[in-house]
């Protein structure tokens, strides 16, 4: 089948099946989505960190509904698969059927499911976790995986523990998230280390999911490494979004102070251009003067 008639879902899976890893940013709105799949990017993340820091809030705030909402927004903007950062799911093991249904039907490619309470806190943005039982999020994973319409949608498992506890209990929860049924693993750590990469590509089968904390040049070890590892997509769910944020803070210093734009400069044209470029404005304005404007 050819790759442009494959689903979301389809295409994610044919992007890990290969033998290197995949760079996948965060898009959280249909023009950041068209500007990554513009840059030529393959698949996306939209990450609840980030978003419920745009929302003035944290992760533990933002419901499925807007999370799916969103999705259905950037899906209508880009074929591009889209990764959920679904939090623990918002739920216990029942609420999973919910949860993945909604997924499913927002055109989300996988979700990510982490081990943690329910509610979410604030604290995980501290470094404080509160990891839940091993045995139930076992359960929540097998409640994702018999859930699923789609048996291209792919699981996630995320587990913090290797945070809060240590390598081995990370590892440990890792293989029995495996035995569950997810179909790619994520040891989140503390900050980047590039031993503890090394152990858990060589510990556990893959595929495997990274989390940049900080940015390409944070990682210290060559994707090609990584990749060699069963490393085989490497998500920053941080950069653009503090990229962004960036550029608002000294625009808005600079308005204040009636100094020109740090950022923009005298471009104001050519990044109008480009953000005409990136909504497809010329097929817009094409398709009035053929029906409207006479």
């Amino acid at each position: 089948m050819k790759d442009h008639m494959l689903t979301g879902a389809a295409k994610l899976r044919e992007i890990v099946k290969r033998d290197r890893a995949t760079i996948v940013p965060l898009a959280l709105d249909p023009i950041s989505a068209r500007m990554a799949e513009a840059a030529g990017f393959e698949t996306l993340y939209l990450g609840g960190g980030t978003l419920g820091y745009l929302k003035t809030g944290t992760e533990a705030n933002i419901s499925l509904s807007e999370m799916v909402q969103l999705g259905v927004e950037m899906r209508s903007a880009t074929e591009l698969p889209i990764i959920l950062d679904g939090t623990c799911g918002w739920g216990d093991p029942m609420h999973m059927h919910h949860t993945i249904a909604m997924a499913e039907a927002a055109g989300f490619a996988a979700i990510e499911l982490e081990d943690q309470l329910i509610p979410r806190r604030a604290h995980h943005h501290i470094d404080i976790e509160h990891v839940i039982p091993m045995e139930m999020m076992v359960e929540k994973i097998k409640e994702a995986v018999a859930a699923r319409r789609n048996p291209d949608f792919m699981i996630i498992a995320r587990t913090n523990a290797l945070r809060s506890v240590s390598m081995s209990e990370g590892l440990r929860r890792a293989e029995a998230y495996k035995r569950a049924g997810a179909d790619m693993l994520y040891v989140l750590q503390k900050r980047t280390d590039p031993s503890e990469i090394r152990t858990i590509g060589e510990s556990l089968e893959g595929p495997l999911f990274f989390g940049m904390l900080a940015g390409l040049g944070s990682i210290g070890m060559p994707v090609e490494e990584m990749s060699a590892l069963g490393y085989r997509l490497i998500g920053d769910g941080s950069t653009p979004f503090l990229a962004r944020q960036r550029a608002l803070r000294l625009a808005y210093e600079a308005l204040a102070k009636g100094l020109p734009d740090p950022t923009i400069g005298d471009e104001y044209e050519i990044e109008t251009r480009l953000v005409h470029q990136a909504i497809d404005l010329r097929k817009l304005l094409d398709i009035e003067i053929r029906t409207v404007e006479h």
